[in-house]
């Protein structure tokens, strides 16, 4: 266990945008693979929301309502099976996160998040940045959550248990006995159990249950459309508070950003209402094929790897050559593959580098990965 206690004026850029900018700068052609942007098609009812917009009268394109459109919310809850009211669309799901740890220090009721190790590394960031601390409690070698290990780690402290699933970096899926546990953890602690469920529409194991089925009052469920519709540039996200954490996070909202991009509401409910189940079945199908592939190449190379039960991210560990981020720049411009180093996700997987899968060049990377480390 690993407790981050860096000051609270103090935080770090996060790696990715490190990475990136170092893969732009080399002079070789590089596969890029740290970012989790799809490369597919977004839903084309998606593309028609927006061209309708387009035309849309002078009244129509200013200030949407603050928590989000109306309908966009209502389209939600029906899906959601819960009330509209418990809703704020935010600028993506990184907004989501960022009010509900918020509501989360506001309830004087501590100031530490405690977060799996590896972990999203934006968490501990935002923990730092609204003044609170991260414990790292490290995850099972099934990439689950140690909850016995967490309950041991969780005290009057803890404002929130965080967690992600299905997961970034490590792809597993918790079930929801899983996730029913956090949430003693959190009750025994006067906490509140936060869980990010962006990646929901990338679970390939059939074991996801989202934690808003959970009968309790202290859990918020953060999401977006960024992943599951490809278009993390529109930043359409939302966050389901319980009703008594609802309208501080609506406040704070508002003060922050004013209100989400009309637009990008618009074209997602458009999409929401006509996109066929098949067009997410398809994407999953395809990622498994990507996955398979790109998993046959790391054996050739010899590398020891996750296999994901969900989103998209393979974690591969190479013999002598830990995940650094001086072995991810070698590994830009020896190899010609840029993916995150395991160090930028905690300590348990720093021996670790992070590939995103969402390149239709990822069977490439994969043969310049096993040429490399043949």
């Amino acid at each position: 266990m690993s407790a981050d206690e860096t000051a609270n004026d103090e935080y770090d850029e996060p790696l990715f945008f490190q990475v990136m900018q170092y893969a732009a700068r080399t002079d070789r052609d590089v596969v890029g693979m740290v970012s989790g942007n799809p490369d597919w098609e977004p839903p084309a009812a998606l593309r028609d929301g927006l061209r309708e917009y387009a035309d849309a009268d002078p009244p129509q394109l200013q200030y949407p309502a603050s928590e989000g459109l109306r309908y966009l919310r209502e389209e939600i809850a029906a899906r959601r099976n819960v009330d509209a009211s418990r809703i704020v669309v935010t600028n993506g799901t990184g907004e989501a996160n960022y009010l509900a740890m918020a509501r989360a220090m506001e309830r004087d009721a501590g100031r530490e998040f405690l977060l799996t190790d590896p972990v999203y590394p934006y968490y501990p960031g935002k923990a730092t940045m609204l003044g609170g601390t991260a414990t790292k409690v490290p995850v099972l070698e099934s990439g689950a959550p140690d909850v016995a290990a967490m309950r041991e780690a969780a005290s009057p402290e803890t404002a929130a248990v965080l967690v992600n699933t299905p997961n970034n970096p490590t792809g597993a899926v918790y079930d929801r006995e899983t996730v029913e546990s956090l949430l003693e953890i959190a009750e025994e602690n006067d906490a509140l159990l936060l869980v990010d469920e962006v990646y929901d529409h990338f679970d390939f194991s059939g074991e996801f249950e989202s934690a808003l089925t959970l009968d309790s009052d202290r859990v918020v469920v953060t999401t977006g459309f960024s992943k599951s519709m490809a278009i993390t540039g529109f930043r359409v996200g939302y966050a389901v508070f319980p009703n008594h954490l609802v309208e501080a996070a609506k406040t704070r909202h508002m003060l922050v950003n004013v209100a989400t991009t009309r637009p990008g509401q618009v074209a997602v409910h458009r999409a929401l209402e006509e996109t066929p189940t098949e067009y997410y079945e398809e994407t999953r199908g395809m990622l498994r094929e990507r996955i398979a592939s790109f998993t046959d190449a790391l054996d050739a190379a010899g590398a020891t790897y996750t296999t994901p039960k969900g989103a998209f991210y393979v974690m591969a560990r190479f013999e002598d050559f830990p995940g650094t981020i001086a072995n991810v720049e070698r590994l830009i411009d020896e190899a010609g593959v840029a993916g995150m180093p395991g160090e930028a996700f905690g300590e348990a997987y720093d021996d670790w580098i992070r590939f995103a899968l969402v390149t239709p060049r990822a069977d490439e990377a994969a043969e310049r990965l096993a040429d490399y480390f043949a």
